[in-house]
């Protein structure tokens, strides 16, 4: 059965950034939001450590700090127009959220508390500053009841459990989405005069990731599948605190407490790395120390395989008051007490900096050369705005869901007041009926978790904190082999009803997409910058590569590369030291 509704805004994705689209939107005209998830399941609820903001509570602070360690940390690949934007519009946005009943930690005299967190400094880098505001360790869970609160106040529809299948692109012009409603089987047509993707990262294309099994790039996977392209999608972020054996995030938040880095010889091997700001150094300086001490056998364990993070010198009550969450998966996931012995962790896959190339206000480009999607916006990580450059800052996520969120339900909600309807072809789902069916049809040989477990494995071992010319190659040859496995997938579960083989089986083409188009990003930019290492290619190398990245996919299945140039500013590429 398919089923047509109609609305002025419909976005895609419950989390931070599609709730802070959607009340925006919904005060201005009629609203939906479409999310595979129950709203407050969404991944930003696992977001621990705290929103960035230069209020300036606790220490001494300006939004220009700010914006230099975002360029900074981005490794001057950042728009910096884009990250003034943000830096600019934190203060409001955090006090925005505080008046809409956020429950932010206090200090004595009841302003919002701010700790520090990795890369943020005061005076352009000459010491760390305390600008993350924080609800414990459970700031994003804080952010996702509070936005959606307020968007059910404002009268927004919400259809959860509903799975985006593709975009319905008329002439270039955006009129609506198809989806699958997971509890019953059925198709939806959702036309509108405007659409915002919000659906998160894609992390799951690797074996050890902090992200839920949901982050399966569906939104970008979409707009791929449609000719548009992606921007930087060799930048892929690697926190460096994730549980041994597990990928569940430690928040930054912890080091920012006090606690340390450590190898198997209690050395703080940090101090060796970055010797001015040690254990608050970027996330991907971080990790890739991490990697080199387990590579040179400093590492912890019986298997010399893991870093060890110490809390044992923090205040106990402060890490119990401060870092609830932190210290539960510690004792619930490796028996371990932070207050007494170190924490193992590895380098955990986290963040995309790459997605669904935006302006300032959402809106999608269609090209390179800045041509724009009428009707069509993105916000959050699957967006590129890009104001997290190669290396995204942490605490700088919640921020960016957040300000460009509330950009992106104003723009969508303006263009959606100022034209009508647009017309669609008059069976916009056929092809999608078509593609289930073949699902259901004969039975192929190949099973999907298998070529998930696959592709996770060679994307973990090839593609991620190091890269060389010789494995991005071996796991873009892996990637096509596993596509043409992935194409002889059939599902044999032929329920209608809440059937987690097809939705699976749809998201794993997805991921292929994404570590495609990673690979082949990767291994055309010879250089090292940010979350993007080439161990042969050592140095960043400005002259050639201060540019974005845009891959696309022709109607034969081939992918091309463009590329546009960096939007500079005040800030100009220095050597990166901390």
């Amino acid at each position: 059965m398919i089923r047509t509704h109609e609305y002025d805004a419909v976005i895609v994705g419950a989390g931070g950034a599609g709730l802070r689209a959607a009340l925006e939107a919904g005060k201005r005209c009629k609203t939906a939001v479409v999310s595979k998830l129950y709203p407050t399941r969404s991944h930003t609820g696992a977001a621990q450590g705290g929103m960035c903001a230069a209020l300036a509570n606790v220490e001494e602070d300006s939004w220009e700090w700010h914006a230099f360690d975002t360029v900074k940390g981005g490794d001057f690949l950042a728009d910096q127009d884009a990250v003034d934007v943000m830096c600019k519009e934190a203060v409001d946005s955090v006090l925005e959220l505080e008046r809409m009943g956020l429950p932010f930690n206090r200090t004595p005299d009841g302003r919002i508390d701010q700790r520090r967190f990795g890369g943020h400094t005061r005076n352009h880098g000459e010491a760390p500053v305390k600008r993350a505001c924080y609800a414990a360790d459970r700031t994003g869970h804080m952010i996702l009841q509070t936005l959606y609160q307020q968007c059910n106040k404002e009268g927004v529809e919400f259809f959860s459990e509903f799975f985006v299948l593709d975009l319905i692109l008329v002439d270039g012009v955006c009129g609506g989405i198809i989806a699958y409603e997971i509890a019953t089987g059925d198709l939806h047509v959702f036309r509108s005069k405007s659409v915002l993707f919000a659906t998160g990262g894609y992390g799951k294309m690797f074996k050890i990731t902090s992200n839920a099994h949901t982050l399966t790039g569906d939104g970008p996977g979409v707009v791929f599948r449609r000719g548009l392209p992606l921007e930087d999608m060799e930048f892929f972020q690697f926190h460096p605190t994730g549980l041994y054996g597990l990928g569940i995030l430690l928040s930054e938040a912890a080091r920012g407490e006090g606690g340390i880095l450590r190898n198997a010889d209690g050395e703080r091997f940090m101090e060796r790395y970055a010797p001015t700001i040690k254990d608050l150094a970027p996330r991907d300086m971080v990790s890739r120390a991490e990697f080199f001490e387990i590579k040179e056998g400093r590492g912890a364990g019986p298997n010399r395989d893991y870093i060890l993070l110490d809390l044992t010198d923090v205040d106990p009550q402060v890490v119990e008051t401060k870092l609830p969450d932190i210290t539960e998966f510690a004792r619930t996931y490796l028996d371990v007490d932070p207050l007494k012995e170190g924490v193992p962790i590895v380098p955990t896959a986290h963040y995309a900096m790459g997605g669904i190339p935006t302006d300032i206000t959402g809106a999608v480009r269609a090209d390179h050369a800045g041509a724009l999607v009428p009707g069509f916006y993105a916000a959050g990580e699957c967006a590129c705005v890009s104001v997290h450059g190669a290396n995204r800052l942490g605490t700088n996520s919640l921020l960016d869901i957040v300000v460009f969120g509330r950009r992106g339900g104003l723009a969508m909600a303006e263009h959606a007041n100022a034209t009508k309807l647009p017309d669609i072809p008059e069976e916009p789902a056929k092809h999608i009926e078509t593609m289930l069916a073949n699902l259901f049809e004969g039975g192929g040989p190949e099973y999907s978790a298998d070529v998930r477990t696959r592709l996770q494995a060679v994307m973990m071992d090839k593609a991620s904190v190091v890269r060389t010319e010789e494995s991005l190659s071996e796991a873009l040859t892996e990637v096509q082999e596993l596509r043409r496995r992935y194409d002889q997938c059939r599902v044999r579960d032929r329920s209608k009803v809440y059937n987690t083989e097809v939705t699976e089986h749809i998201e794993l083409g997805y991921l292929i997409d994404m570590a495609e188009a990673l690979v082949v990003s990767a291994r055309a930019r010879t250089e090292s910058r940010g979350g993007h290492y080439r161990e042969d290619h050592q140095l960043r190398e400005d002259d050639h590569w201060l540019k974005h990245s845009f891959i696309t996919k022709t109607g034969d299945g081939e992918l091309q590369l463009a590329y546009r140039d960096v939007t500079m500013g005040r800030y100009i590429p220095v050597e990166r030291k901390y």
